[in-house]
Order: C-alpha cells, then sequence, then structure tokens
C-alpha cells in the first residue's frame, strides 16, 4: 500500500492540473501517464487527484463541473498557497519535474543561457513562459478562441497585459489563446475584447488596402470568444488592454 501523498507530489499534481483540459483528464492522457510515472504514482491515482483539485476550482463550479469529492487537507493547503501565485507554482513544480528526471533547471536551461546575465532570472523566465503558454492553451482546450484554429503549431498563449508590463504574467487569467494572425493583432491594438467578451476591432483595419484582410477580420466583429474551462481571462486586464493598446 502506498504512502499518503507528500506535498511536493501534490505540487506535480497542480502543475499537471494546469496543464491539460480538465475535461481531458483521464488515466488514458499521455501527459496523465507521463508525470504519474515519474512520481511513482499509477495513472489512475494522478488522474484521481487532479479530480480532487478540479473540487477547488470555483470556476469549474460556476460552469457546473466538479471534481471529485473524496480531496484531502494537503490539496487544499497546496491550492490556497499556490492558486494565483503562478510564478512560484511554475517555478516550484518544474523544478521538482527536473529532479525527479535526475537533473536541474540550471542544466536543462544553460545551453541557452547568455554570459553575463543572471541566470536564475533567466532560467525562471523561460519556465514561467513555458508554463503560461501550456496552462493557457489547455484551458482554451488548444483552439484559437476567434476562429476555434485547433493546430497546436498555429496557436499562441497571447498575453493580454503584455509581458514586460505585466508582473502577473504567468497568470494564465491574463492569457488569451489565439492564432497567429489574431495574436499578432490583438498585440498591436488592431482589435480588443469588450466586458462581454466579444470582439471589437479597431477602425483603422478598414484603412487596409487589402479588402480580403479587412473581409476576414470584420467577419469576427461582435462575435463572443470561445470562453475557457477555466483560468477566465481577467475583467482587469481586458480592461487594461481596452484602455492602453486598443487603437480606437
Amino acid at each position: 500500500m502506498r504512502n499518503n501523498w507528500t506535498k511536493k507530489e501534490t505540487i506535480v499534481a497542480f502543475n499537471v492540473y494546469c496543464k491539460i483540459p480538465f475535461k481531458s483528464s483521464r488515466k488514458t492522457n499521455p501527459v496523465v501517464i507521463k508525470y504519474a510515472k515519474l512520481i511513482g504514482r499509477s495513472p489512475s491515482a494522478l488522474n484521481m487527484k487532479i479530480g480532487n483539485l478540479g473540487i477547488l476550482d470555483p470556476e469549474l463550479k460556476e460552469q457546473g463541473i466538479l471534481g471529485l469529492t473524496n480531496g484531502s487537507k494537503l490539496e487544499e493547503e497546496v491550492w490556497d498557497e499556490f492558486h494565483g501565485n503562478w510564478d512560484k507554482l511554475a517555478f516550484e513544480s518544474e523544478k521538482i519535474l527536473a529532479e525527479l528526471q535526475g537533473t536541474d533547471l540550471q542544466e536543462v536551461e544553460a545551453e541557452n543561457l547568455h554570459q553575463g546575465k543572471d541566470k536564475l532570472q533567466t532560467i525562471k523566465a523561460r519556465v514561467n513562459q513555458s508554463f503560461f503558454r501550456s496552462s493557457v492553451l489547455s484551458a482554451y482546450n488548444l483552439k484559437c478562441c476567434i476562429t476555434g484554429l485547433n493546430i497546436p503549431e498555429l496557436l499562441v498563449a497571447s498575453h493580454i497585459i503584455p509581458w514586460k508590463e505585466n508582473i502577473e504574467r504567468t497568470n494564465p487569467q491574463n492569457g488569451l489563446c489565439l492564432n497567429n494572425l489574431h495574436d499578432k493583432a490583438f498585440d498591436k491594438g488592431f482589435l480588443t475584447i469588450d466586458e462581454d467578451y466579444k470582439i471589437v476591432l479597431s477602425d483603422s483595419i478598414s484603412k487596409s488596402k487589402n479588402q480580403g484582410t479587412i473581409d476576414y477580420l470584420s467577419s469576427f466583429q461582435s462575435k463572443k470568444m470561445q470562453l475557457p474551462d477555466k483560468f477566465l481571462p481577467s475583467q482587469k486586464f481586458l480592461e487594461y488592454h481596452r484602455k492602453n493598446i486598443f487603437i480606437k
């Protein structure tokens, strides 16, 4: 009989919870199998732990999506410590995973580091960016929230408030899953999302000399974006984008 779950194992489970769509969490999911092996648990046990974490997520409750009901005090403690502290979750969980694989984050990133830079800061930034992308794309079930495009290689975890301007840069609620074109348009302020999660296009779009571009982008005007299963975009972040980045 296995020992009770440790805090480190539970932190890894939270990492996986963020990285895969909740509806796709099952013992046969390749990601669940991979991480279960790393922590020495069965895929069924890890999948159950993910379900336990799901019951703590208020966003899932609002959608009527319920996790399991046999959670533990440790799960609540890990949730309370890391939910909302995304930089800490990303770095701590990835550090644990690296250790379980017999390495460390510095070795993983060493070949990408440039001399003269703060190594720890560089490592953290890359780990956080990777965690952010995985969390945002999984929340939207690997689909662009505007077009529905579902080719992962063409999708971007787009920051609502730009990375360089936001202290909550790892927060999945500061992200939208967009295809490359709409990511660039959003980043440059040619489109934004209103308080009802509807798409708003800049009047400057009509000044384009390419009618095909105008027609394509305009076809999404006033349509509601596809909302994620979890990590609903923050209204505060969207308001910032409308006021500071969007070209009226």
